[in-house]
């Protein structure tokens, strides 16, 4: 395969993708890789999984999220908590544009907390969810899946939440660390006052029936930490996934599990030997949106 200059012109994004893998670039290269893979996973009738970290549901790249579940692109997501937070909170609240270099003390003592160039005032986070939760769950006792628990508030966002349209397409959510976060938080005082539980083990029994149930799946993983883990753990029992694009920021020289690449799994049984997968580089909030929005045209055209 010969390197081929990109043609500057207007065009479509998934034309410029395509040049991408064409033009023998970078991460440019691994770009059109990523979205080959994807596409193949989609139209090969592969149970897909996506997992994510909850900082990019702070920023726009919600909608993108959001799109993969309403046109059931994903059929599962493995998240963390705060990913129920903040797509809760941004239903009824405004996060703001900020500033990485802004004076964190300052925003302190203004109430306005800063994640990256992203600033969320008190009233938009801790103040709505504490008071959208107690009004969800009312006097509900019981034991409740993680699953569950992204459901029922699911069902009661608009649809510009990613979570409405988990409900309504059923498609499931795992929060493996669901006490790591402000929903998981105010479920736990719940439960100092009545009978409420969350039961972790019913994810993993779901989790457990897709693994050994599918023919093939795939992974769309972005960021490391506990989501991408998740994922990965449970498809060894699967062999390994058949298919993974992981998009990452993290270095592979601390030997984090966040910089490790998707060969490297491969050593762990958590992705098969012959799986198509490559590792991408780069800020999410940009590559995520280019890739669906390529797909999209490749799949829905």
């Amino acid at each position: 395969m010969i390197v081929e200059d990109i043609d500057v012109k207007s065009m479509s994004v998934d034309e410029l993708v395509r040049q991408f893998y064409k033009a023998g670039g970078f991460t440019a290269k691994k770009l059109g890789e990523a979205a080959n893979i994807i596409e193949e996973m989609v139209k090969d009738d592969y149970f897909i999984f996506l997992t994510f970290p909850a900082c990019i549901v702070a920023t726009g790249t919600r909608g993108v999220i959001k799109e993969l579940v309403k046109r059931k692109i994903v059929h599962a997501i493995i998240t963390t908590c705060g990913s129920l937070d903040h797509d809760l909170a941004r239903d009824f609240k405004e996060y703001y544009h900020g500033s990485f270099d802004a004076d964190d003390a300052e925003l302190h003592k203004k109430g306005i907390n800063r994640l990256g160039n992203i600033f969320i005032p008190n009233e938009s986070y801790g103040t709505i969810i504490e008071e959208k939760m107690k009004e969800f769950f009312g006097d509900m006792e019981g034991k409740f899946s993680s699953k569950e628990i992204a459901w029922e508030i699911g069902k009661k966002l608009s649809e510009n939440s990613f979570l409405y349209w988990a409900w309504k397409n059923e498609v499931p959510v795992y929060i493996p660390a669901i006490t790591d976060g402000a929903v998981g938080w105010q479920l736990w005082m719940m439960s100092q006052e009545r009978k409420i539980e969350i039961d972790v083990f019913k994810d993993e029994r779901e989790i457990s029936d897709i693994i050994f149930s599918k023919e093939k799946i795939g992974g769309i993983i972005v960021g490391g930490g506990v989501a991408k883990h998740h994922l990965i753990w449970w498809a060894q029992f699967h062999g390994g996934l058949d298919a993974a694009v992981y998009i990452t920021t993290a270095a592979e020289w601390d030997g984090s599990l966040s910089g490790a690449r998707m060969k490297e799994a491969i050593s762990w049984g958590k992705v098969k030997e012959k799986a198509k997968h490559v590792t991408v580089e780069g800020d999410a909030t940009i590559l995520l949106p280019i890739l669906v929005a390529s797909l999209i045209e490749r799949t829905e055209s």
